[in-house]
């Protein structure tokens, strides 16, 4: 679960080069990357009055942004195969960018690409080809009481694509000098290939670790209860097992998992993650302890009581899931081939209705859609990743009303 500080906020926008990749099946072919150089949007001309108290300390204050509404409005512009997005305490935002293996810092003093020496292992040591590369990110939520006063500090954890598999590391992130230390292995062995390769992480609501990986385009490592593959795992945020996870001293989760790229948590603590399909039918999943749930022996329904069947099914061509988020009343999902958010209602931890249809390339693919500290979902697009069709300003983060 996402940390949700509160948030000031300013519009405000990055110029970057536009490159590619994602999926040969359940999205399209292999991309190829042709630059593109956008121009900044206007941020707005006279900032408000300051409100309510000065910041924490240990908070970073956000942008300026107006308030939210029904329509998607620019945050962010000009990114490069954006991600991930998660919020620091007080309100800035990350980004981020796969391709490029970097992370953005927006706040209240504008946008940078961080620097220091974890971000320079970032662009060394990081493989970034077809779906590989910069991944996911999950901001460690500080102690309540700062440890000392020397400023604000914050553990990072990203999850990355590298030569040798996939993996979570950790760095501290010094949001005033902008700046990554070095990188720390948190959990490696993670079966990494151009395609598959999953890469969502959060800290849920248990303070755990939990991460997402793919199958690595090796069906039978997502039911080998051996492999890190194919697999929601759930550790500390050290990269130890959870200690009440179904099997006793190992990470996993559930299994049986062919791309699950979204991960977020309804109001009772279910969780509920979303997954590319091959062929047949995209998945909306609650993942329950040692749940099976049939990769690749069973796509869609019908495992009987042997696996456990998706809440929600669509055909990749109208989803290809990527991010989700969860509302009190409502799942949405980034679809990346289907071009849209898709909104299922919910209640009691299931489905309350039809799932919906928002957006309908009105932004073009969609990567993440998260809720953010003020409320509203903060969606990226992933027009510049090879497969899409960019538009002036792609790839951007936008802002928008619950709808």
């Amino acid at each position: 679960m996402r940390p949700r500080p509160s948030t000031r906020a300013a519009a405000v926008t990055a110029v970057v080069l536009a490159l590619a990749a994602c999926s040969p099946t359940g999205d399209d072919a292999e991309p190829t990357r042709t630059p593109e150089t956008v121009t900044p949007a206007p941020s707005r001309s006279t900032p408000p009055e300051p409100e309510g108290p000065e910041p924490a300390p240990h908070e970073v204050p956000g942008p300026d942004l107006p308030a939210a509404t029904a329509t998607p409005t620019d945050v962010l512009t000009g990114l490069e195969a954006p991600w991930d997005v998660d919020f620091l305490p007080g309100g800035a935002v990350l980004v981020t960018e796969r391709d490029a293996a970097r992370v953005r810092l927006l706040d209240a003093d504008g946008v940078r690409v961080l620097g220091g020496p974890g971000a320079d292992e970032l662009v060394a040591s990081t493989r970034t080809a077809a779906e590989g590369g910069l991944l996911g990110m999950a901001v460690v939520p500080p102690p309540e009481e700062p440890v000392d006063d020397a400023g604000p500090s914050f553990d990072l954890l990203l999850y990355r694509t590298t030569s040798s598999g996939n993996e979570v590391v950790r760095t501290v992130l010094d949001p005033v000098a902008g700046t990554l230390g070095p990188l720390t292995a948190v959990l490696t062995g993670i079966p990494g290939e151009r395609w598959h390769n999953g890469g969502r992480i959060a800290i849920g609501p248990d303070g755990m670790l939990w991460v997402a990986t793919g199958d690595a385009n090796a069906r039978g490592v997502a039911q080998d209860p051996g492999s890190l593959g194919g697999k929601v795992l759930r550790m500390t945020p050290d990269g130890e097992p959870a200690p009440d996870n179904p099997t006793p001293g190992g990470p996993v989760w559930s299994l049986g998992h062919r791309n699950v790229q979204g991960l977020a948590w309804d109001a009772a603590g279910n969780l509920v993650a979303s997954e590319f399909g091959q062929d047949r039918l995209d998945e909306v999943n609650v993942l329950v302890a040692g749940g099976n749930y049939g990769w690749p022996l069973v796509e869609g329904p019908g495992g009987g009581d042997r696996f456990v069947d998706p809440v929600v099914t669509w055909s990749p061509a109208e989803a290809s899931p990527s991010g989700l988020a969860v509302t009190d009343d409502a799942v949405y999902v980034a679809a990346l081939r289907g071009r849209a958010l898709w909104k299922v209602p919910w209640a009691d931890g299931a489905p309350a209705g039809e799932p919906e249809r928002l957006l309908h390339d009105g932004l073009g693919r969609l990567r993440e859609v998260t809720v953010g500290p003020d409320g509203a979902l903060w969606v990226l697009t992933n027009n510049t990743d090879g497969r899409g069709d960019p538009r002036d300003g792609d790839d951007r983060l936008v802002r928008m009303l619950p709808p």
